[in-house]
């Protein structure tokens, strides 16, 4: 959840209006998604589509109830 939960920052920051650094946004991204991508976990989930989607939605409600 925390590889998901900076990707999403790094993802929101170079998303703004005229962020800073794109060139190093956009390798953290890279970073991050391979990261993601590949990680061991997903060997093991019968349906990695669904998988990675709830990941990424309880990471999303994770932040909501963080900001609340």
């Amino acid at each position: 959840m925390q590889t998901q939960a900076a990707w999403n920052a790094t993802y929101a920051v170079l998303a703004a209006p005229r962020p800073r650094d794109t060139t190093a946004l956009r390798r953290r991204l890279l970073l991050l998604s391979g990261r993601l991508w590949w990680h061991p976990y997903w060997d093991t989930v019968p349906s990695v589509p669904t998988a990675r989607s709830e990941l990424r939605q309880m990471t999303r409600d994770r932040r909501a109830v963080q900001a609340a």
